[in-house]
């Protein structure tokens, strides 16, 4: 090895170990100019209230055994698997709660969701705690220099809405007392930002985490704040735990109406599928309504639109995402036994085993324990957490 070798190779050793020493200055010196203020003694965003035992959780399993005289697969249930209702607790809530109390040391009024049932709530301080959730938002408060229009701010805040697939949302203390979304001729006196933990794909990542710093710093230096900035890991902790709640609440039933003769031609199931009172979404897709804007239930043909026929419909439920109230599993097996009158078809399973009423009822059961689960998550499946998570 030459001198001019055994040179380069000291000096790339020396300016790694500059470079390597300047980012941990770099850290030092940002961890101690960010404030971090984050309690202790906080609700768990997955567990029970003080003083009140863990509800066991019964994880349905949406299938049948052969005793029960059906296929083990009636349905169709999307990646559910088991969760600890210990381990949620955890995690979950740590940051949410932490990070409430940490707008007080920014110098203003730390957010906190209003006490009052949902049902008085006037409707601004409704949107602003569906907006910004403590379950399920990590809080992001922002502390200003002086009352600030929100005419002047929406602008900037539109700049940081998203973060991977993550939603971002912000509301204001207006100077009547009562914290809204931001709005045109509101004036503020505290803002508070909070970003999603989890959604149904993924939860918030190291590398989204710190875009999100990055771009909420400039986004504060230009509307005159100062943001609170919670600690990566804590949150990272808290979005991953979020994240294991919803993969193992992930559920999707679906029943099969087969054919009891010829396939059914397309052009046939449109006028059946229509006096049945489905839509038809730009998409493509068939759902029935609820009243409501949305829907209870889908249906599928299970061919591509080039095909004439199909022997095949599928119809599924996104459980999660629909109200106990609505009940949209009895809602979607009347549907599919009035088709199957209809058309003259065969409610199946995935394996195309009849499904006996009594194997309706037992696949019905284990949906009510599902929905008695998520709330006492405190994330009632169709509620607007929920809907935030898993739609």
């Amino acid at each position: 090895m030459t001198d001019l070798q055994m040179s380069l190779i000291a000096a790339g050793g020396v300016f790694i170990v500059g470079v390597f020493s300047y980012n941990k200055w770099q850290e030092y010196k940002a961890k101690k100019t960010v404030e971090r203020a984050f309690s202790s003694d906080h609700d768990d965003v997955l567990m029970r209230p003080d003083g009140e035992p863990a509800v066991p959780r019964h994880e349905p399993s949406f299938s049948l055994d052969d005793s029960g005289g059906s296929a083990d697969a009636a349905v169709a249930a999307g990646r559910a698997h088991s969760h600890d209702a210990a381990g949620a607790g955890a995690g979950a809530g740590a940051g949410a709660g932490a990070v409430a109390g940490a707008g007080s040391d920014a110098g203003g009024e730390a957010y906190a969701p209003p006490a009052q049932e949902a049902g008085t709530l006037t409707p601004a301080a409704e949107q602003a705690t569906a907006l910004v959730d403590p379950l399920i938002d990590c809080l992001l408060p922002l502390a200003l220099e002086a009352p600030v229009r929100g005419d002047k701010i929406l602008p900037v805040l539109q700049k940081l809405r998203l973060v991977g697939n993550k939603p971002v949302h912000y509301i204001g203390l207006h100077v009547n007392g009562d914290w809204e979304p931001i709005v045109h001729g509101g004036v503020y006196t505290e803002l508070q930002g909070g970003v999603q933990l989890a959604s149904r794909s993924t939860a918030l990542n190291e590398l989204e985490y710190s875009e999100l710093v990055t771009r909420l710093r400039a986004v504060a230096d230009e509307i005159g704040a100062e943001p609170a900035i919670p600690d990566m890991m804590e949150v990272m902790a808290e979005a991953k735990t979020l994240h294991r709640f919803v993969s193992s609440h992930d559920a999707q039933l679906g029943v099969n109406l087969h054919t009891n003769g010829a396939p059914w031609a397309i052009s046939t199931l449109l006028g059946a599928l229509e006096k049945q009172g489905f839509d038809v979404r730009p998409d493509g897709r068939y759902v029935m309504p609820d009243g409501e804007g949305g829907h209870l239930f889908s249906l599928s043909t299970n061919v591509t639109l080039a095909e004439e026929t199909t022997p095949r419909l599928t119809l599924l439920l996104d459980v999660p995402c629909v109200a106990p109230a609505r009940d949209g599993f009895g809602a979607m097996i009347a549907c599919a036994k009035s088709l199957a009158g209809r058309l003259d078809g065969t409610i199946v399973d995935d394996y195309s085993q009849p499904l006996s009423d009594e194997a309706l009822a037992e696949i019905a059961g284990q949906v009510r324990d599902f929905y008695a689960d998520m709330e006492s998550s405190d994330i009632p499946a169709g509620s607007t957490r929920a809907l935030r998570l898993f739609c």
